[in-house]
């Protein structure tokens, strides 16, 4: 007879992940937009951690400084449009991708990322820890944002 093997699944709780919660320092100038959305997604989620658990909050804080600087390939500068609906009959709206990097570029970075969440409570918890800054300036000194080059 086969002794049954003890699983080796690693279960986290909800505060041994808010203790282990670090910042990183993420610049996005010259990187391509999807590509950095994903990886910015991926540290918020958590799955960069060996201790990734589906169902807890257990992923780091993200700062995105220079978002102003992100860019995107081929003809999308031209072509990729941001739409949204004001209520009203008729009431459409499009933003041409040239017309939001000028007016606001931390728009763009965060409606990357949040397309790349999960579209659920958590996601929505998770996307909490996301700052962005359209310079290079940014407020977040107090949490110590350790300089990640992605």
């Amino acid at each position: 007879m086969s002794k049954a093997k003890q699983p080796s699944t690693f279960v986290l709780t909800k505060e041994q992940a808010t203790s282990g919660r670090k910042w990183f320092l993420l610049d996005a100038s010259g990187k391509t937009l999807g590509r950095f959305a994903s990886e910015v997604a991926k540290v918020l989620i958590g799955k960069h951690k060996p201790s990734y658990t589906p169902n807890v909050d257990d992923g780091d804080g993200v700062v995105v400084i220079n978002a102003s600087k992100i860019k995107v390939t081929g003809s999308k500068a031209a072509q990729k449009k941001y739409r949204y609906y004001t209520g009203a009959v008729g009431g459409l709206r499009e933003v041409p991708y040239e017309v939001m990097i000028a007016r606001r570029p931390e728009f763009i970075v965060e409606h990357a990322i949040r397309g790349m969440m999960p579209k659920s409570r958590l996601g929505r918890a998770q996307l909490k820890k996301l700052r962005i800054f359209a310079g290079e300036e940014h407020t977040m000194d107090a949490q110590q944002p350790v300089v990640v080059n992605i």
